[in-house]
């Protein structure tokens, strides 16, 4: 994988969204900034000449009112105002209102045409104006646009008992017609200037930003690379201080999973190659025995006393049962590490069934000159747990405990009420197991040295173990070499319908 910046989809999509949004701000800020532009200079412009309209009446209206005698317009004086006040500024407009606001006259206006001059103008905003004494910014109509809005100055007067308004509008139309020729050339400007910035930095930020903010995103992906290439042991180092902890602790233990279920899946290959080696091993030395034996009484049939052929049948028998009980464990083993035996859990009596092992297992010790003990509290309470599953972990430790202990030897099995579970026990006067073989007695196809061989497969402790942890349980081993050995292991408490854990 290329790790290059535009090679990553991720990164680029971030890029360009980044430059998207930036560019879309900036086309807001520039639509923005002209809008504010032109109030900016409206205000400005108000502000300049808030007191205009009041300068004219105080310097133009001292002797003469704009309005005669006779209630009409002063034409001469109104048009000597407005040749003064347009030679001055050209943009402004100044119109004569009466006290209603109607437009009595304006040079700007062509008053041969009736439908030209605006029957009036609203006084309300005037009124605002002059109440604010030009400070605050108001709009006021557009005498030859009503429909538009326009910044003003405004007075009032009262002269000869004549009363009006001297109204000024001081944007108008041919500032206005000034204003939009440049208006296109200045938004060109701004709009090109603003894009370019906006793009140049846009793309600056968003590459050095983005770049910065997926440092750890990369870093992940270099990991995953890494691990990819047969770096196993590569981690993401210091991932709680990453902006991505979560991502990067998920990796981590992903990649742990991922190592360990390599090393149980080697680990099981090479079971799986000793199993078969064992297997062939361990069926391999009856089936001789007894092919061995078959052929001896084939061959020198008439030649054998009954006293030899009885032995020889027996130890046919022996190898046959030796055969049966191992191709037995295996099947039992396959299905219970197959995960195929689903504990069937049931409330009994412990003791009961104790009782039963001890006396199957009584005449077995018997032979062997073995002490077999009982050691149990009175009331021992119900448990929960698969019975058969039970009694077949408990024959198994018992075997294994008879097996390895010697003539005059004793075995104890003990039940007893620890807290809210059952603990059994089985103790033997065995050799004893050294402390680093202890777990290893537990895996299939181990047998210790601790003592005299034994003839068996080994997997009756695997089983054992398989069967407790489908009851949730662990299996737990005491020893000391020359001093026996105790398996045990607990069952949970069964008391008005629930198992006590």
């Amino acid at each position: 994988m290329n790790n290059s910046l535009f090679s990553n989809r991720l990164i680029t999509k971030l890029i360009l969204s980044s430059i998207g949004i930036l560019l879309l701000a900036g086309i807001g800020y520039m639509l923005s900034t002209l809008y504010y532009s032109n109030k900016y200079f409206s205000e400005t412009n108000q502000r300049l000449h808030a007191h205009l309209a009041q300068d004219l009446i105080d310097e133009k209206f001292v002797e003469q009112s704009p309005i005669d005698s006779l209630g009409k317009v002063n034409k001469a004086l109104f048009g000597d105002l407005m040749h003064d006040m347009m030679a001055v500024n050209r943009a402004i407009e100044v119109y004569l209102l009466d006290v209603e606001g109607n437009v009595q006259y304006s040079v700007v206006l062509d008053h041969s045409d009736p439908n030209s001059i605006p029957e009036k103008v609203s006084l309300e905003p005037i009124h605002r104006f002059i109440a604010s004494n030009g400070e605050d910014y108001i709009l006021g109509d557009d005498p030859r646009d009503p429909e538009n809005k326009k910044v003003f100055s405004a007075a009032k007067f009262n002269k000869g008992g004549k009363e009006g308004y001297i109204y000024i509008v001081l944007a108008g139309e041919k500032y206005l017609a000034t204003q939009n020729t440049l208006f296109g050339s200045y938004a060109l400007k701004v709009g090109l200037g603003a894009s370019f910035l906006t793009l140049f930095f846009a793309a600056v930020l968003g590459v050095l930003s983005i770049w910065y903010l997926t440092k750890n995103l990369r870093e992940i992906n270099y990991a995953a690379q890494r691990f990819q290439q047969g770096d196993l042991g590569y981690r993401i180092a210091e991932h709680h201080k990453t902006d991505l902890t979560g991502l990067a602790q998920t990796y981590n233990n992903m990649a742990e999973t991922i190592l360990t279920d390599m090393d149980k899946i080697k680990s099981l290959e090479k079971l799986r190659r000793d199993l078969i080696a064992n297997i062939s091993h361990d069926l391999r030395t009856p089936l001789a025995i007894i092919q061995g034996y078959i052929e001896t009484l084939q061959m020198k049939e008439s030649e054998l006393t009954p006293v030899e052929r009885e032995d020889y049948l027996n130890k046919i028998n022996s190898s046959g049962e030796r055969l049966s009980k191992l191709i037995t464990q295996l099947f039992e083993y396959s299905k219970l590490e197959a995960n195929q035996v689903e504990p069937q859990k049931e409330p009994f009596l412990i003791s009961e069934l104790a009782n039963d092992i001890h006396r199957d297992y009584q005449m077995l010790a018997n032979k062997k000159n073995i002490a077999l003990k009982l050691n149990m509290e009175e009331h021992v309470p119900l448990v929960f747990a698969d019975i058969s599953l039970v009694e077949r972990a408990i024959q198994n430790l018992m075997d294994n405990a008879l097996k390895f202990t010697p003539e005059n030897g004793e075995v104890i099995i003990e039940i007893k009420l620890v807290k809210k579970n059952v603990e059994i026990a089985i103790k033997d006067s065995g050799p004893g197991i050294t402390k680093e073989n202890q777990q290893l007695v537990f895996e299939r196809y181990r047998q210790t040295k601790t003592g005299k061989e034994k003839e068996g497969a080994g997997l009756g402790l695997a089983i054992v173990r398989k069967i407790i942890e489908l009851h949730d349980a662990s299996i737990k081993v005491f020893s000391r070499p020359n001093e026996g050995t105790t398996f045990s292991f607990s069952l949970p408490v069964y008391q008005n319908g629930l198992s006590l854990v």
